[in-house]
């Protein structure tokens, strides 16, 4: 029998664990840091809650090793890919910039 060598998990305890992650959260949007550092604590948290699901709601904690890398590789590609695309979000942010100097400077001279 696959998987009866385990004990259930207090799932209690894991959505409290969640509920304060969800807190936590709320309170880094109030924190007087840049868009990027609260950015990156939220992006933190929100991993730490996606892996507190995945390892008890979903089980994965008490599977093989290999199924543990399967789960993970869509996030190492969606990473990669994020950081494939960033240069592209700041030409845009870059090329909008640039347009709104320019568009008064053209309106005062007609």
């Amino acid at each position: 029998m696959a998987g009866a060598g385990h004990k259930h998990p207090n799932y209690m305890a894991i959505f409290w664990y969640l509920a304060i992650l969800t807190v936590l959260e709320i309170g880094v949007v109030f924190l007087p840091f840049g868009k990027f550092t609260n950015g990156v604590m939220l992006c933190a948290l929100a991993v730490g809650k996606a892996a507190l699901v995945a390892m008890y709601f979903m089980h994965l904690r008490f599977e093989t090793k290999t199924l543990g890398w399967i789960a993970v590789t869509p996030l190492a590609i969606a990473t990669l890919l994020v950081f494939v695309l960033l240069p592209d979000g700041f030409a845009v942010a870059k090329k909008t910039d640039d347009s709104k100097k320019v568009a008064p400077a053209a309106a005062s001279k007609h």
